[in-house]
């Protein structure tokens, strides 16, 4: 008989499926020709990330999802990186 899952294993599964689940409302909300869909989408989606956030809070409080800050040199480089982009266009 399987495992019930942890609360860990829960909460991880609901952020990635956050994750995944915002990046389709995003493509659906800049894929829209009519503004009143295309609002709802947006609503929809700050409604998304207000749950992923969520779901992040609460698991950085218990210690299991602590993303290193980036170092210095790391935004710097990504920075250049999208000003070089910007100026190609």
């Amino acid at each position: 008989m399987p495992q019930p899952l942890s609360d860990r294993e829960i909460l991880d599964d609901l952020l990635a499926s956050q994750k995944h689940i915002g990046t389709l409302y995003n493509t659906f909300a800049s894929e829209c020709k009519n503004a009143a869909l295309e609002s709802d989408m947006m609503n929809i989606l700050r409604e998304e990330h207000n749950l992923q956030s969520a779901v992040f809070t609460e698991m950085e409080k218990r210690g299991w999802y602590s993303p290193e800050p980036a170092r210095q040199l790391q935004i710097e480089e990504t920075k250049v990186k999208f000003q070089n982009a910007g100026n190609s266009l």
